[in-house]
């Protein structure tokens, strides 16, 4: 749960207005996120720089846009707000899209198909610190950057486990369940695979994952 009672402030940049309609309308229902401005493009997002006083704690954030990819238009969000937490928008579910996002700086990925509660759920999960992912999209980027070789020359198979479920999407009190192992363990496990490729967060163990 969150820990203050704010609102959680929302953007969304997507060139399709049916699309960009619909999510404002289902999230406007929502008493916790509050949409603060909405962009059909990367070069409209940043004419909004100016205009927009407020710092969105989340982005939902297409990626065929038109002009600027919504990929190429990450680094230019993160200058700007560096605490935004952004979740790629797309049609698309392939792997190199995916990856780029991630390295680039973004939170999740979510495809158009969604459920319209699914947005909302990722938005505060995203919020939460939780990053966004269906399995689905996790392995097929597994399976087309074929990473696991190099983190079974460094991990335990236990840790490996303990890993893959982090990028299948689950918290750690499920993959504990799953492992039939107590979080604590898990707890464990994850300090010791950030010690031994040498980082601190989520999102760059799923960098390391799909990056050889």
């Amino acid at each position: 749960m969150q820990e203050d009672k704010r609102s959680i402030r929302f953007m969304i940049v997507e060139d399709d207005l049916l699309i960009k309609n619909t999510v404002i309308q289902h999230l406007m229902k929502e008493g916790n996120i509050r949409v603060i401005g909405a962009c059909s493009s990367i070069e409209e997002l940043k004419q909004s720089f100016s205009i927009i006083s407020e710092s969105p704690d989340v982005i939902l954030l297409d990626i065929v846009l038109p002009g600027m990819s919504g990929v190429d238009g990450i680094h230019i969000i993160k200058q700007h707000w560096p605490s935004a937490s952004i979740i790629m928008f797309s049609v698309m579910d392939d792997g190199f899209n995916l990856f780029r996002s991630l390295c680039e700086g973004a939170t999740g990925y979510l495809t158009k198909d969604v459920p319209l509660h699914g947005v909302s759920t990722a938005i505060q999960d995203v919020y939460e610190g939780k990053g966004i992912m269906s399995p689905s999209i996790a392995r097929k980027v597994a399976e087309y950057f074929h990473p696991k070789k190099h983190l079974h020359e460094v991990l335990t198979s236990r840790e490996i486990d303990i890993v893959n479920g982090i990028i299948d999407g689950l918290s750690y009190k499920l993959v504990a369940d799953k492992l039939d192992i107590s979080i604590d363990t898990v707890r464990k496990h994850i300090k010791n695979v950030y010690k031994k490729l040498h980082i601190n967060s989520k999102s760059q163990l799923v960098h390391k994952y799909f990056n050889k």
